[in-house]
């Protein structure tokens, strides 16, 4: 396996995160493992986008697929993205009015 840098290992969750729906799974899965049709039905997105979005969080390293059959299961790669992924949630960050991200 690949070892990256700090910044980049950054860089890929930041990147991750920067899509509200990515975001949104990453969440979900925080809570429980799911199912691909599951998700895309339970964030309105199609079955073609929601595979998309977890071959780019599968990419970056932060979920897994474990095969049941014919089905597959994705859960978050390491339990401590759960944690970070709280953590994050729990802070308080505020913009200045008008604030337009870049």
């Amino acid at each position: 396996m690949e070892t990256i840098s700090n910044a980049a290992v950054l860089a890929r969750f930041g990147y991750a995160l920067s899509d509200p729906t990515r975001a949104q799974i990453l969440i979900d899965l925080a809570e429980a493992p799911n199912y691909p049709a599951a998700l895309a039905e339970k964030f309105a997105v199609s079955r073609q986008s929601m595979s998309n979005h977890l071959a780019c969080l599968r990419d970056c390293g932060l979920v897994c697929v474990a095969p049941e059959g014919r089905r597959s299961r994705y859960e978050l790669a390491h339990p401590g993205l759960a944690h970070a992924l709280h953590d994050l949630l729990g802070l308080a960050l505020q913009a200045s009015e008008g604030h337009q991200p870049h």
